[in-house]
Formats: C-alpha cells, sequence, structure tokens
C-alpha cells in the first residue's frame, strides 16, 4: 500500500482520494479535452462516464509484482499445469474445424493458439475481474512510470467501445486492461480482432470463432511462419552466447561455425541463445524467429517459453490420443 500511496501523492492526491471519482483529475480533466478535440466525443458524456470510474490500489500493487519476476522454472509450474494441459486437449478437440480452419487461412499453428487462451484466460474461463474502465483510468491517470501507454489505451479503448457500440462500462478484463478470451489491449483489438464467423462483430468475449480468427490473424500479421519450428533446448556449451534479446541475433550456420550443435535445422534459420533459470541449473535454448513472433504477444521471453512448452505438450496428448484410438 505505501507504494500505492506514493503513486498518488506524486500526482498530488491524498489516501482519501484513492475510490473517488476520477471526473474531477486534471489529468482526466485534459484527456478529455484531447478526446473531444482528436475524436468529436461529447465532453459532457466523457465526464458523466469518468465520474463512475474508479483509481484501485490493488491495480497499483498488482503491477508491481508481475508474474515475470519468477525464476522460470517456477513462471513454468503456473501455466504447464495438468489441468491446462487437459483443458487445452478438450478446447482443441472441441473446436478443431475452427482452429483447422484458422490455420488454412492465416498459417498459424492451431496448437498456438490454443496455448495463447490457456496460458491468457485458461480457455476463456478467467478473463479477468476489473472493469476495463477502471484498470486503464487507473494506470493511466495514477501510474506515472507507464502512464502515457495507457492514457493511448484508454483512448483506443473508448474508440473501440464506440465502434463496436459497446456501453464502455460493461467489459471486464484484467489489472492491465486486456479483454476476453485472448486479452487483447485495446489498441490490439482494433487492429487484429476479426469477425471470423460473419455475423457482423467481432465478439472476443464469447465467441470461440472470432477469437479464434483473431488470435491467428495477430500471429500472422505479426510474421509467424508456418511449419517452421519455434524454440529448440541445446547444449550448455553455448551459455556464453545467451542474452536477454527478443529479435533472433544469429543463424544457424553462425553458430555452426562457433561450434554450437544445432542440427537438423536448416543454415538460413534465425536464432537467439536464451538462458533460463532451471530447478537443476541452466537451461540453454535456441529461440527462432516464430518464437521472436510470440514475444510480440506478451514481451517475456518466459511467457514465450510458456507458450511454445503448453503447445508442444498439447500437440503430443492429442498425437498419443489419436494413436491409442487407432490401436
Amino acid at each position: 500500500m505505501r507504494k500505492t500511496l506514493t503513486f498518488c501523492l506524486l500526482l498530488g492526491w491524498g489516501a482519501s482520494a484513492f475510490g473517488l471519482a476520477l471526473d474531477q483529475h486534471p489529468e482526466a480533466a485534459r484527456f478529455i479535452e484531447r478526446m473531444a478535440a482528436r475524436y468529436r466525443f461529447d465532453p459532457a458524456s466523457l465526464r458523466s462516464l469518468f465520474a463512475e470510474a474508479q483509481i484501485k490500489p490493488t491495480i497499483l500493487e498488482v503491477m508491481e509484482r508481475p508474474a515475470e519476476a519468477k525464476p522460470w522454472y517456477q513462471y513454468r509450474r503456473i501455466f504447464l499445469t495438468e489441468r491446462r494441459i487437459q483443458d487445452g486437449v478438450r478446447f482443441f478437440e472441441r473446436y478443431r474445424r475452427l482452429l483447422k480452419q484458422a490455420e488454412r487461412v492465416y498459417g498459424v499453428d492451431p496448437a498456438i493458439v490454443v496455448a495463447i487462451l490457456g496460458v491468457e484466460t485458461l480457455y476463456g474461463a478467467n478473463t479477468g475481474s476489473f472493469r476495463v474502465l477502471d484498470a486503464l483510468s487507473t494506470l493511466a491517470f495514477a501510474y506515472p512510470r507507464r502512464a502515457e501507454y495507457f492514457a493511448r489505451e484508454l483512448e483506443q479503448f473508448l474508440l473501440l467501445t464506440r465502434e463496436e457500440r459497446l456501453d464502455p462500462r460493461w467489459p471486464q478484463g484484467s489489472y492491465a486492461g486486456a479483454m476476453g478470451w485472448p486479452q487483447f489491449m485495446p489498441s490490439s483489438f482494433r487492429r487484429y480482432a476479426t469477425d471470423f464467423d460473419g455475423d457482423g462483430r467481432r465478439d472476443l468475449f464469447g465467441n470461440p470463432a472470432d477469437v479464434i480468427g483473431s488470435v491467428a490473424n495477430y500471429f500472422a500479421q505479426n510474421g509467424w511462419q508456418g511449419r517452421r519450428p519455434v524454440a529448440a533446448r541445446i547444449a550448455r556449451q553455448a551459455e556464453n552466447l545467451a542474452n536477454a534479446e527478443f529479435t533472433p541475433k544469429f543463424t544457424v550456420a553462425e553458430l555452426k561455425a562457433l561450434g554450437i550443435p544445432v542440427a537438423p535445422y536448416p543454415d538460413d534459420l534465425s536464432a537467439n541463445v536464451i538462458k533460463l533459470d532451471g530447478e537443476d541449473g541452466p537451461e540453454i535454448w535456441l529461440g527462432f524467429h516464430n518464437f521472436y513472433v510470440i514475444t510480440r504477444y506478451n514481451r517475456s521471453l518466459l511467457y514465450a517459453m510458456a507458450v511454445y512448452q503448453l503447445a508442444e505438450t498439447i500437440q503430443s496428448r492429442l498425437e498419443e490420443r489419436h494413436h491409442a484410438q487407432k490401436n
């Protein structure tokens, strides 16, 4: 709570301001003026809307302790659970037709789409408990470190709700303002969400077709390469090449020239060397171009590895099930 109060005091708010409406907040007032001037929103309507929005101290506290701060072996346990794997297999089987259709249209591995939904919301079961209006307002007006970014997302949210004819008081999502089964931020929703079933709406809150198509579209638009590898664990001798960059730094040919065994991958594949904190010591991995694409969804090496490993495990379980049924 002390950090939360510090954020508040930096903006000239006292402790008693928590839980109060935002319509009188100076930054909110300037935001309303910008929305009216740039996008012709009615200022009175926006003031009425922000009169119902609230600063949420719990959001500010959670922002300071993200799961990505954990070592890999602890982070992995959160997402590679038996429940998440089994539910992922069931989700894949239930929506196999839609997943295969999305693969034909966008060229994205269906297991990756399923794993994203598994990591983000347990396949739509846990989409968040904060009003998006409150979450984005809190971070735009009471979280100075990233206020500019979240003010832009708040702007995108209001544009989105106007375009999609949604009441901005209605959508609920994460503490950071991410929405729906795939947890798209408002800017991503506007850019990547697709009406995959052609019913005239882009529904990421309860329409599996739109959800699956939108996640696949996100990856396609960010450069996913169909039927290409994502990651591979390699020998510890490459540890000195590891770095925390997201973009691939080496080609496979360059790694081979340095004496790193990376067969059977083609020489022209690009990759980065990643070091993760395993339970029994460092794990050294190659993250190929498609691994980098996963980090475009969430800029975390741990997140991308969790998605990759969940996808691989779900795919393996499906193959085992198919083999058992044949025999």
